[in-house]
């Protein structure tokens, strides 16, 4: 069975136009609360792009599953896995990658957009080292964009079913109040965003 395609009109007809807080939570390096955020994660899916197709690996840790090195620059460690080194070849050949993020308990998801390189240099895996061991080589994103998704996706699958988010963690009205300077999100967000999601949730 094969289905006609919708063009891209089609789709912006259909859906509409964002909301604000749609577009205003992008930003091309970390706010606080990104960072904030990003550093509680200790579990990421690295999507890559080459030749032979597209490419999602999971990325996990202990500790935090990234480092910043600046507001513009993430490091990842390549830990020991199962040596196909299929994200590290696509990155070689081609740098676009994406990062999403996510904390147990919390509904919002982080995405970072950008580019990236494998690099072997000894002392920034030395960076990561863990009871004498280094990864062997380390992941460094060029921040392109980052921003949180919409919670809807993990509020319909009840995925940390009741496990509870760190207090400290950044909300998403924090995240989006970085983001835009202020002109939206804060306290007010938060509070009006369960009763929003859950009349829109379908």
């Amino acid at each position: 069975m094969s289905y006609a395609a919708a063009r891209i009109e089609d789709l912006e007809t259909l859906y509409g136009a964002p909301v604000a807080a749609a577009t205003k939570k992008v930003t091309g390096r970390l706010t606080g609360p990104y960072r904030d955020w990003i550093d509680a994660s200790r579990f990421c899916i690295l999507a890559t792009i080459g030749p032979e197709g597209t490419d999602a690996s999971p990325r996990g840790d202990d500790g935090p599953v990234v480092r910043a090195l600046d507001a513009g620059t993430l490091a990842l460690p390549d830990w020991h896995g199962n040596n196909r080194i299929d994200s590290l070849r696509n990155i070689a050949r081609d740098g676009r990658v994406s990062l999403t993020f996510m904390v147990p308990g919390s509904e919002n998801v982080v995405r970072v957009n950008g580019t990236a390189i494998v690099t072997l240099d000894e002392d920034l895996a030395a960076r990561f080292e863990r009871d004498g061991k280094r990864p062997r080589s380390v992941i460094v994103v060029t921040i392109g964009e980052v921003y949180f998704q919409c919670a809807r996706a993990i509020r319909r699958s009840g995925l940390w079913g009741e496990t509870a988010a760190p207090e400290d963690l950044p909300s998403a009205g924090d995240m989006l109040a970085a983001a835009s300077d202020g002109e939206v999100g804060g306290a007010a967000y938060d509070a009006a965003w369960p009763k929003r999601a859950e009349a829109s949730m379908w």
